[in-house]
């Protein structure tokens, strides 16, 4: 993304320590009730740049880069992501946030809210994952993107992530070629450190507090399918179409991402 930067006017970047580690954190500083945002993992957290100057003015605004990603240290060790979520809280002394996760970062926020849900004032679900669902992930496309990463074939693996989770952009799309390249690190420096989570689909009822899902529908049809499953399972959950996103919301269409946040902030009790 031209111009892509890792902080924010007037923001604080701080080093959190995790178990057996530390990821790098942003905190807009501000009152009231926080909103703390995971990215994808075909990113790192400047993909909530185009959405921040909507979110700054009226939150406090904690990112993170998930542990291999952006600014974040490669894990060393076994960790979880709602391990790291869970210390990131602590660290910044919250103990009730809104959170909002993208895709890997949905995933995550899921997880967390099933394990704390006092900690969770609400949940915002941006294109995300979920452990358990059923045939989420493409056999051929996972054989392709081993076959591509074996070969050392960087620019076509760019390619073929771009194709299959960026259909939405305007070629060269550079702002999105440059976060997926880059998460490349993530991608490879986690494997076999990050731990499992539970199976959560078929917990996803149990999830009570205020909740949206935001579908992108030019993303991949398995993860539409999932989306509209998990809505459907979840009390109360919003589901918003953004015809014109792909599995990037936050470059697509930034400005309903932030209509989204605040109608969910005005459900928090």
């Amino acid at each position: 993304m031209a111009g892509l930067s890792s902080g924010t006017v007037g923001s604080m970047e701080q080093t959190v320590k995790v178990e057996g580690g530390e990821v790098w954190a942003d905190d807009s500083g501000g009152e009231g009730l926080p909103l703390v945002l995971l990215h994808p993992g075909i990113a790192d957290s400047r993909v909530w740049e185009p959405v921040l100057p909507g979110l700054t003015t009226r939150y406090r605004v904690i990112r993170y880069d998930a542990r291999g990603f952006g600014k974040s240290p490669a894990p060393t060790g076994p960790y979880t992501q709602t391990g790291d979520l869970r210390r990131v809280l602590d660290h910044f002394g919250l103990d009730r946030a809104v959170l909002v996760g993208s895709s890997m970062g949905g995933k995550s926020v899921i997880d967390f809210a099933l394990s704390d849900p006092e900690r969770v004032a609400a949940l915002g679900l941006l294109v995300p994952g979920v452990t358990g669902y059923p045939k989420l992930e493409s056999p051929d496309l996972s054989a392709e993107i081993a076959r591509l990463a074996q070969a050392g074939d960087m620019d076509g693996l760019l390619a073929l992530s771009l194709r299959t989770f960026a259909a939405a952009g305007s070629a060269p799309d550079a702002r999105a070629a440059e976060l997926v390249r880059d998460s490349f690190r993530g991608w490879f420096s986690t494997y076999g450190h990050e731990q499992a989570e539970q199976p959560a689909f078929d917990r996803l009822s149990e999830l009570r507090m205020p909740c949206v899902l935001l579908l992108g529908e030019q993303d991949t049809p398995r993860l539409v399918a999932c989306n509209e499953a998990m809505a459907a399972r979840i009390p109360g959950c919003r589901l918003v179409r953004v015809p014109e996103s792909d599995h990037l919301p936050t470059l697509r269409a930034p400005g309903t991402v932030v209509r989204v946040i605040n109608g969910l902030f005005e459900r928090v009790g």
